[in-house]
């Protein structure tokens, strides 16, 4: 799939040399940077399915251990 993207100006130029060094695309070095970067982020994912099961299905937990786990996923976010 094509698609832009806009990106800084420097960082373009330092893919470019490291693509170039590396004998790979650009395409290519960018869809294994997205594809690391998804690696490392499944948590997001998980927290996001987390949030919306609860927030339509009733909580079984003891209201305090819900509220400082919920709690201590803000403080995570920030």
């Amino acid at each position: 799939m094509k698609t832009a993207i806009s990106i800084p100006d420097k960082l373009f130029r330092a893919a470019d040399r490291y693509a170039k060094a590396h004998g790979v695309s650009r395409s290519s070095l960018y869809a294994e940077a997205v594809a690391k970067f998804l690696e490392q982020h499944p948590t997001e994912l998980i927290t996001k399915q987390l949030n919306e099961v609860y927030s339509s299905e009733p909580a079984k937990l003891n209201d305090t251990i819900s509220n400082l786990q919920f709690g201590s996923i803000e403080k995570e976010e920030a």
